[in-house]
């Protein structure tokens, strides 16, 4: 039997039936179809069975690791062809393409490439260490419950419900974003705001009826558009800036780098490159959903290396590419950019107009706008399964480990969408103002989980070793092994440095003196400040300590048992598969 076919024997998943915790798990399988699509009234009754929050709610942490571990909570709907689409176009949004072109205003071509390749660097080392630890441990709530093993629980607490407010408060502000951006269209602008946020709260909420599998085809086809889009504009303007343009635009002769001499590479220097940190940032969040992922893939071992490999190829080609060209096509004091609004201020727009091509206005915005829905539900997936996680650990109220029998967190659903709400804010005088705040309270999370990731690798691979393993043992090892998860949370920690640096002397200086300068900084870093209440709340409600490399359990809910011996045989044998297709394994496969 070759280590492809080899059965875990170990593995708890084999079994409906857990022996060493006496509880008996649900099994999906067994219901009716519409039940699993979650279209009919039985698909809404709790999945009868166990469940970690059912059964060790408040118990010590330990038991809690055991049963999330090996209880299959979530039934595994998404398919490799789901996962890679959300690793490769998930997190392509209103960042990309639009908050890039304000990003060009204020730093230059010059620094949106710099911010972009440092974020880009400092993601790839995340994925890969999501990739190497998922693959072993593909646990309900990802990435949360890892540093709740790994790191310190006190801290897994205040980063958990950090990322649980950044989603939901997300949410309501891309359905905010998806009303003025229908409203380009001057039929669409005759139709109130107010009812356009209703009419996209709705499509939402109708789309999370259908659960992981809503979520996953819906993310499948319009990061298929998304990814369309961008090669279509990256081809267009490679064109354009040979001097293949219309004879009617500014591309009908040869313009190369013409635009990082005049007007400049850089907007506004060394502050102009912090400034724009924060935009890339946010164009990269949901990167990291790959992580919540893994537990509800039948085989992360196959699925997951493809997924961050392909995070690689988005960075560099989609990003990279797209901005280069973006740099080169428009001027970074381009009025449009700075001053309009919906597609009218995105750069590829921009750059299309100044070529003279007509039309693509049109389809960015339809873009832009089935980015947006994306990314809400990006929320209510993310925002659900985190406050899920956080329940099972005993970290949230009990009502939130329930789990339908269509496989949705229900009540963490319904919290996340009870968010959405808070778009009408806008709708107010001054409703712009205490929106910016809401946001504010979860700027960084990202930076956060990033963070994160890479110290759980960091601690994983250090308890890996101490309690005698090899990382031949490993199924997947990261790229740069524990050396990129501390490049990682280097670059993290100088992201963080340049935000503060910003949010205390922004570009232009602050408005209303003193008074302004408070004002941005807790904009800035207000969830700083969370995240040290939470993490206080954290330590003095359990009381837990970190555990000794040598006493974190490196053995609930592992999925795959093989030794080293047979993972170098197993590496062996690919070694002397053909050319061709060791390098597309290399680059894009497992």
């Amino acid at each position: 039997m070759s280590i492809h076919e080899k059965k875990d024997q170990k593995d708890p998943d084999s079994s409906s039936y857990n022996e060493d915790s006496g509880h008996k798990f649900y099994d999906p399988s067994k219901e009716s179809v519409w039940t699993r699509l979650g279209v009919n009234f039985e698909s809404f009754k709790r999945a009868p069975g166990t469940t970690a929050g059912q059964a060790v709610y408040g118990n010590n942490v330990e038991d809690i690791e055991k049963i999330m571990a090996d209880a299959p909570m979530l039934q595994q709907k998404m398919k490799q062809r789901h996962l890679t689409m959300i690793a490769v176009g998930g997190s392509i949004g209103t960042g990309l393409f639009v908050g890039s072109g304000s990003a060009l205003g204020i730093g230059g071509p010059a620094a949106i490439l710099i911010a972009w390749i440092i974020i880009g660097v400092m993601l790839i080392n995340v994925t890969q260490a999501i990739g190497e630890i998922s693959i072993l441990y593909p646990v309900s709530g990802g990435f949360y419950t890892w540093a709740v093993r790994f790191l310190d629980p006190s801290f897994a607490f205040a980063m958990g419900w950090n990322y649980f407010l950044q989603w939901a408060i997300v949410l309501p502000l891309e359905i905010t974003v998806a009303g003025t951006t229908v409203q380009y269209w001057s039929q669409a602008a005759k139709v109130p705001l107010g009812a356009w946020i209703t009419i996209f709260w709705i499509v939402i909420m109708l789309v999370c009826v259908f659960g992981t599998l809503g979520y996953a085809e819906e993310e499948f086809w319009s990061s298929c558009l998304k990814l369309a889009v961008v090669v279509i504009f990256i081809f267009i303007g490679i064109v354009c800036i040979s001097g293949g343009g219309p004879d009617t635009g500014s591309f009908n002769n040869y313009v190369g780098g013409a635009r990082w001499s005049d007007p400049g590479a850089f907007a506004n220097g060394f502050k102009g490159i912090c400034a724009v940190f924060v935009t890339g940032a946010f164009s990269f969040s949901g990167t990291e959903l790959v992580g919540l992922a893994a537990s509800e893939t039948p085989n992360p071992r196959e699925t997951m290396p493809s997924a961050v490999k392909g995070t690689f190829w988005r960075i560099t080609i989609i990003y990279l590419t797209s901005l280069t060209i973006i740099g080169l096509m428009v001027p970074y004091d381009n009025e449009s950019i700075s001053h309009g609004s919906g597609a009218g201020s995105s750069p590829f727009v921009v750059a299309l107009d100044l070529a003279g091509i007509k039309g693509f206005n049109h389809l960015v915005n339809i873009t832009i706008c089935i980015s947006v829905l994306s990314i809400g539900l990006s929320c209510v997936y993310a925002g659900s399964r985190t406050l899920t996680a956080l329940a099972e650990t005993g970290y949230a109220p009990k009502v939130f480990t329930y789990v339908d029998k269509s496989s949705r967190p229900l009540f963490s659903v319904i919290a996340v969408l009870a968010f959405a709400p808070l778009a009408y804010i806008n709708l107010a005088p001054n409703g712009e103002t205490v929106f910016n705040w809401l946001v504010a309270l979860s700027g960084l999370s990202a930076l956060f989980s990033w963070l994160s990731i890479c110290l759980c690798h960091i601690r994983f691979r250090r308890a890996w070793k101490v309690q005698g393993h090899s990382v031949d043992e490993l199924p997947f090892r990261a790229f740069g092994g524990v050396y990129g998860s501390w490049l990682g949370v280097i670059l993290i920690i100088l992201v963080l440095i340049a935000q503060f640096y910003i949010a205390i002397s922004p570009v232009g200086g602050a408005v209303g003196g003193s008074k302004g300068v408070a004002q941005n900084f807790f904009q800035a870093y207000l969830a700083l400040f969370v995240m040290i209440f939470f993490y206080i709340i954290g330590f003095l409600w359990k009381r837990r300590l970190p555990q000794r490399a040598s006493e974190i359990n490196l053995d609930s809910g592992r999925k795959t048992w093989y030794t080293a011996e047979e993972m170098n045989a197993w590496r062996e044998e690919r070694r002397r598969a053909p050319f061709y297709l060791r390098i597309y394994r290399k680059l894009f496969s497992y």
